[in-house]
């Protein structure tokens, strides 16, 4: 009995190697799930036993398979436990007993799940690759409501089962990639053009000039330092605000400073440091004077950046067809204005700012998408969840194509898997084991303590509950993985101590092994980094600067935006080649941007000569506005306005359509109301 049971717990490895004749050593970016080639997979072919009664009939089973007679139809079974995993060319051989293979009622009559077995079950190890940081409160609060459109109820007692089902899963066969007409010697500002056209810049000029014109109009007076801008000028203006990524400092001031060591003479000789400060404080994307009031008919919460919103998220989803695995997951813009949507993470890096979500490549980390949070919906939209919108706005257009998306426990939930299921998209991720239409049997309270590696599965069709435990219990939900499979990543080492310090880590043939973890959550942790590393890409360097004005944020982090898919896009489209003109080693991103900033800078020096003008016109010029603020007089007198409030201030400045005295200040605007 003891020889019977010890041969049942012994794992069947498959690795891939170049000297096995079956398999083709390919590499891990070839892997239709994105997973790495060195991964080691092994089969549980049995769950734990329960009872010695049990543990008897398996050892007679066990004892007519030594005969020979089942030996030829068990390869036949496990060599179709590899075809869960569709596209071809996948160098991966993954085993299962369970996967297709029927066994007798009363083996399963009990139990709808499998357990690791207890070969993995002792561990000491407290590291792991998989980073399930607690949740946030409103994650926790969160709960998906169900469609009425779904055909089946996961709340019924019935709808989980086994974990024997062969899960169907069709190949990913579309066309992916950059997609423009681009020739060879296109440059860093040919490939930003692709995302952020020149009409941006044209509409960008418009609306700034309309807008200082009617902030003059609102106050009463000309701003004697502003000329009108052009599309020369905002590229200039853009292009600084990049450097500034590059090379920081604290105030915007100190780039014009005359120290040697700290000004820079670049920003002196393209403009100067007053005109950028009004291009700063006139900068717009809207027509202010036609923005709807909140509560009014057509009111918009991104009116301020609506046009911009509109041109990017096309260009976005046009420069670069999606790979077969995607990211789905939210990131944070830290800000200092007042905007309500604002979310508070604990568990992210940037714990306080504005919310957005967004749809990535999980290899290359290029943004397909990105939603911003405007917070709670209106009656007519707050049918479903924020999740559930969120997903399924993200992935519209996608439906049919069988991509697989990975997403975080905030948005992963049985009814949102079966929508997608059935608009022909697989999904992966962890989720809250409180959730409706989880499996009641493997919640907290029906499991109990979990041995590290130690995992339990149920299943309806392609849909696969999971229980594991590697540092923490991680509930997960997936619609491509099949259940039973388990493997190990070789980067984490798994000890096992016995008596007085044999380590017994390793295998007879010298491998060492890791903690075990089912399909689902390696899949997981290999794909779930396309939005981590867009962030990383756009958080080494910086647009624009901070301000009080929330749509600025936005703008700058979809111009930044921008720029990382363009700097991906020319990556891939040249296979990793600089630009012509590059006489560097490796081309990076930090070259691209400096390169980019440099072409839309481009010749255009701002001369003083014209900001002079410039006032000249203006003080030479009529009144275009009624009541102004102008001089009065040589001999300062009481401010009228100062006086009414019982204050005693004195100014040279006034009114002379009213003939009265009044402060620069905010006296003269105050006045005229």
């Amino acid at each position: 009995m003891a020889t019977a049971r010890k041969r049942r717990e012994l794992f069947t490895i498959l690795e891939t190697s170049a000297d096995t004749e079956s398999t083709t050593v390919c590499d891990s970016q070839d892997s239709p799930l994105n997973l790495s080639a060195d991964v080691r997979w092994f089969e549980i072919p049995y769950r734990k036993p329960d009872s010695d009664e049990e543990d008897e009939v398996r050892e007679e089973e066990d004892g007519e398979g030594e005969n020979g007679s089942t030996s030829t139809a068990a390869a036949a079974e496990t060599a179709d436990a590899a075809s869960f995993i569709a596209g071809g060319g996948c160098n991966i051989i993954l085993v299962t007993g369970s996967n297709g293979i029927k066994h007798d009622e009363e083996e399963y009559a009990e139990d709808c799940y499998y357990s690791s077995s207890t070969n993995c079950s002792d561990t000491t190890s407290n590291d792991s690759d998989i980073d399930f940081s607690d949740l946030e409160e409103e994650e926790r609060r969160s709960f998906f409501s169900f469609e009425d459109d779904l055909d089946e109820d996961c709340t019924s007692p019935d709808f989980w089962g086994e974990p024997d089902q062969v899960i169907s899963i069709e190949p990913f066969s579309a066309a992916s990639g950059p997609q423009h007409s681009l020739g060879d010697d296109a440059d860093t500002r040919d490939y930003f053009r692709i995302l952020f056209p020149d009409s941006l810049f044209e509409h960008m000029v418009e609306q700034t000039n309309n807008y200082a014109l009617y902030r003059q109009r609102r106050s009463g007076k000309s701003d004697p330092h502003w000329h009108p801008t052009d599309v020369r000028e905002m590229k200039a203006y853009v292009g600084l605000n990049i450097l500034m990524g590059i090379n920081q400092l604290p105030d915007t001031g100190m780039y014009w400073a005359s120290d040697i060591f700290i000004g820079n003479a670049g920003f002196k000789k393209t403009m100067t440091a007053r005109r950028f400060e009004k291009l700063t404080q006139y900068l717009q994307l809207c027509d202010r004077e036609s923005e709807p009031v909140r509560g009014e008919r057509g009111y918009d919460g991104l009116f301020k950046i609506r046009p911009l919103l509109d041109v990017v998220e096309n260009t976005m989803w046009d420069a670069y067809t999606p790979n077969r695995c995607l990211t789905i997951d939210k990131c944070s813009i830290v800000t200092k204005g007042r905007f309500s949507p604002t979310q508070y993470m604990p568990s992210k890096p940037l714990r306080k700012g504005l919310t957005v979500w967004m749809l990535c490549d999980s290899r290359s980390g290029y943004c397909h998408r990105a939603k911003i949070y405007v917070g709670k919906p209106s009656e007519d939209e707050a049918t479903a969840s924020l999740a559930y919108r969120m997903v399924t706005s993200l992935v519209r257009g996608l439906e049919g194509q069988y991509h697989h998306l990975f997403m975080d426990s905030f948005f992963t939930s049985v009814p949102l898997l079966q929508r997608l299921l059935r608009d022909g998209l697989y999904a992966c991720g962890p989720t809250q084991p409180g959730r409706k239409g989880y499996p009641e049997v493997l919640r907290p309270r029906n499991v109990g303590k979990l041995s590290q590696g130690e995992f339990y599965q149920c299943q309806r069709g392609n849909l696969v509950a999971t229980v594991a435990r590697d540092v923490k219990v991680v509930s997960c939900l997936s619609t491509n993985s099949a259940p039973g499979i388990v493997g190990i990543s070789p980067g984490r080492q798994q000890r096992e101590t016995y008596g007085e310090g044999e380590s017994d880590s390793m295998d007879s043939s010298g491998m060492s092994f890791g903690v075990p973890r089912p399909l689902p959550l390696l899949l997981y942790q290999e794909n779930m980094r396309g939005v981590d590393l867009c962030d990383q890409l756009r958080e080494c360097y910086q647009v624009g600067r901070p301000c009080k004005k929330w749509w600025r944020y936005f703008l700058w982090f979809y111009v930044n935006l921008c720029i990382v898919n363009a700097y991906i896009v020319l990556r891939e489209s040249r296979g990793g080649a600089p630009p012509t003109g590059f006489n560097g080693k490796q081309f990076t991103q930090r070259h691209f941007r400096v390169r980019l900033a440099q072409q839309l800078i481009g010749d255009y020096q701002g001369a003083r000569g014209m900001e002079r003008a410039a006032r000249k016109r203006h003080a030479d010029s009529p009144i275009e506005y009624g009541h102004r603020l102008e001089r009065m007089s040589e001999r300062s007198r009481r401010c009228r306005n100062c006086t009414n409030k019982g204050l005693r201030h004195e100014s040279v400045f006034g009114c002379k359509i009213c003939n009265v005295h009044l402060c620069r200040g905010g006296c003269f605007s105050e006045f005229h109301k």
